[in-house]
């Protein structure tokens, strides 16, 4: 049985930083590519960040490049979201996501596994 469990998030202040943090079991990890997704509410799911395999050439959206690192260790089955510089148009549930994809597919439809989602709140 495949799981992805996110955890990492809290309340913070504008300005401040999150870990987010995604462990897979029951699925080959360095073979999927590993996406993070947010939904505010109101407000439609959205593609954040997304690393391939092997780490390379990650995909942030606009809003959040610069201030967003995602990077992956494949020993621990395991990807993070550094979240820096965090403003309150950031507050949402964040999921993470698993696709068995050798590229970095940005759209939601494509993945195959999902975790609960982890709450981040960015106070003004």
């Amino acid at each position: 049985q495949v799981q992805l469990v996110e955890s990492g998030g809290g309340l913070v202040q504008a300005g401040g930083s999150l870990r987010l943090s995604c462990t897979a079991s029951g699925l080959t990890f360095s073979s999927h590519a590993i996406g993070w997704f947010r939904r505010a509410p109101g407000k439609e799911r959205e593609v954040v960040a997304v690393i391939n395999w092997n780490g390379r050439s990650p995909y942030y959206r606009d809003s959040v490049k610069g201030r967003f690192t995602v990077s992956r260790d494949n020993a621990k089955n395991t990807v993070y979201l550094q979240m820096n510089r965090l403003k309150p148009e950031d507050t949402a549930v964040y999921y993470c996501a698993a696709d068995s994809d050798w590229g970095t597919p940005v759209s939601a439809n494509e993945y195959d596994y999902w975790g609960q989602g982890t709450q981040v709140t960015v106070s003004s």
